[in-house]
């Protein structure tokens, strides 16, 4: 039986990849609080281990997956990558140049000083570092060494052997050292910080949320009394009545009739009106000094909640309290913000500014929700449709392009065609960010290229170099983990130290900005729940992104250092 397995596994090595994917997400879906393997690791043990039958795969499979994701990689950062270039987040952007160049050096100094080949170099980096892509890339560079067949096979397999062995470490050190370390080292109290800048920036903490039974915003219906405060007022200015709230007169139901109202429909007494807020304000505020009434069909409003992807100029650069006063914001509800590669969630303040490439989640009656979307974008409304068109032109033409050579006198440089593809998704990400008309590629279908685009390469990369795994582990030895713990620390404590003196970032969203440019997702998480807080938040996407490329475009220059 086992005899037959094995067979049929090198007759048909694409069931071996399927295999490996399958033990690999199920295993790395295991985590103990919020730590864990993570699917690409644990495809990557499960790939070696399933490679010690000697399975033959063919080579263009891997390259073809890793430049799916490796463009699905540059489309999600794209729009975020170009505004921390171009725009107000220079200096985090600078900041995560710095700290990208720490993560570059620190493993290179490692690597020399222990003697460890080129092969080896680039595992402990992309370990060290969880930038698992930028071995894509240095496989590339390394196949273009002209070393001979053995020699370049040799220096393949202590790729994956040292990625593995430094990784754990990579993951779960850098989320120790900036969330649990990190305030110490810095001095701060990270919770009363954040509250600090929450206050700064005229933003309230509050419980409850979606998924409970308590509802931020509601709709209720309430009697006009006989010289009420609001009698002979236009809604707008019932509305102003509470200035420090936003509510909304919605609806009036007079003489019998139901009718919508606008803005400068007069309130009468005897009206029932339906009155649209916050929670708290319908409840306290409005509901002590009125008599609620149970009008189903006044209540009846069609309503919604859309995500609204920012695109339009006027918008870009304005904070939430600006906005509130535009005319289209009537009527219509802030419920998230997410910005990024990672859709990370940021904190609705009223100084909180919105950027174009920025998903807002809005909610309210239909109509002012479409009108709202018209003024910052377009609705960005769920569909199972990709442009699959319009993925396989951008990959090609980046891909072209990255196969160019271009010499400096004897030298010869080139993208690659995966740093092409990279290119070609932060190009084709931003344009889509400011040009929404075209190329619209569901979240789901980003993250399946993204995901299983990876770890597809990462499963062909085990099961190819699985014979050769444990002679190397055997070789490297337990000194290879003590390296890696080197390389994951020392860039991280530089990062925090340079972050507060050179840079003087506010310490609520130091420890954010070094999770970003080390694209240490796990860290961020813990240092979320340490602050209690999403404010660190602030400081890692626009690190991320120009982390996220620059960490990958860093395993091809490693070769060139290492050469």
């Amino acid at each position: 039986m086992l005899d037959w397995f094995a067979n049929t596994l090198r007759s048909y090595p694409e069931i071996a990849i399927f295999l490996s994917l399958a033990l690999g997400y199920y295993f790395g879906s295991f985590t103990y609080k919020g730590l864990g393997l993570g699917a690409v690791t644990a495809t990557l043990i499960a790939a070696v281990i399933i490679g010690q039958l000697g399975i033959t795969i063919s080579p263009p499979l891997k390259a073809t997956f890793f430049l799916m994701f490796l463009f699905a990689v540059g489309y999600g950062v794209g729009p975020q990558f170009v505004r921390g270039i171009a725009r107000d987040g220079i200096p985090q952007a600078l900041f995560a140049v710095v700290v990208c160049l720490f993560c570059l050096g620190a493993p290179y100094i490692a690597a020399k000083i222990a003697g460890y080949d080129v092969g080896s170099a680039i595992g402990l980096y992309a370990g060290s570092q969880t930038i698992s892509a930028s071995m894509g890339l240095g496989t590339d560079a390394i196949n273009r060494l002209g070393l001979p067949p053995e020699d370049a096979k040799r220096l393949l397999d202590a790729m994956p052997v040292a990625y593995a062995v430094t990784y754990i470490f990579g993951t779960v050190g850098s989320a120790i050292v900036l969330a649990l370390f990190g305030p110490a080292l810095l001095g701060i109290d990270l919770e009363a910080e954040c509250k600090r800048y929450e206050e700064e920036h005229g933003g309230k903490k509050e419980v409850g949320g979606a998924g409970t039974a308590w509802h931020h915003y509601e709709l209720r219906a309430y009697r006009v009394r006989e010289g009420g405060p609001v009698v002979g007022k236009t809604a707008r200015e019932a509305e102003a009545m509470i200035p420090e709230q936003r509510v909304f007169v919605e609806r009036i139901r007079r003489n019998g009739q139901v009718e919508d109202a606008t803005a400068d429909t007069v309130i009468q007494a005897g009206d029932i009106v339906a009155v649209a807020g916050r929670r708290d304000v319908l409840v306290s505020l409005i509901g002590h000094a009125a008599e609620e009434i149970d009008d189903r069909e006044l209540l009846a409003v069609p309503t919604e909640g859309v995500d609204v992807l920012v695109t339009d100029k006027k918008a870009d650069g304005k904070t939430l309290a600006e906005l509130a006063q535009w005319p289209t914001a009537r009527g219509v509800f802030l419920r998230r913000i997410a910005r990024g590669a990672t859709a990370t969630e940021i904190p609705i303040l009223p100084n909180t500014q919105i950027h174009r490439g920025d998903v807002l989640t809005i909610v309210g009656r239909t109509q002012d929700t479409t009108a709202a979307a018209n003024a910052l974008g377009v609705p960005d409304r769920q569909t199972d449709v990709a442009d699959v068109a319009f993925i396989g032109a951008a990959i090609t033409i980046g891909a072209l392009i990255g196969a160019l050579v271009y010499k400096v006198g004897d030298v010869p440089f080139t993208l690659s065609t995966s740093g092409g593809a990279l290119i070609a998704g932060l190009f084709f990400g931003w344009l889509r960010s400011v040009r929404p008309k075209f190329g619209r590629i569901p979240s789901p279908t980003v993250w399946f290229m993204n995901s299983v685009g990876l770890n597809i390469f990462i499963a062909v990369v085990g099961i190819s170099s699985g014979p050769g795994f444990v002679a190397g582990l055997q070789q490297l030895g337990f000194s290879l983990f003590l390296w890696g713990i080197f390389a994951t620390t020392v860039p991280l404590v530089l990062a925090m130290y340079v972050g507060k003196y050179v840079f003087r970032f506010h310490p609520a969203i130091l420890l954010g900005c070094c999770s970003g440019a080390r694209t240490t997702t796990a860290s961020l998480g813990m240092i979320n729940d340490r602050a209690k807080s999403q404010i660190p938040g602030l400081g890692y996407t626009v690190t991320y992104a120009v982390g996220n490329t620059l960490l990958t475009i860093w395993g091809m220059v490693l070769v060139m250092m290492m050469t």
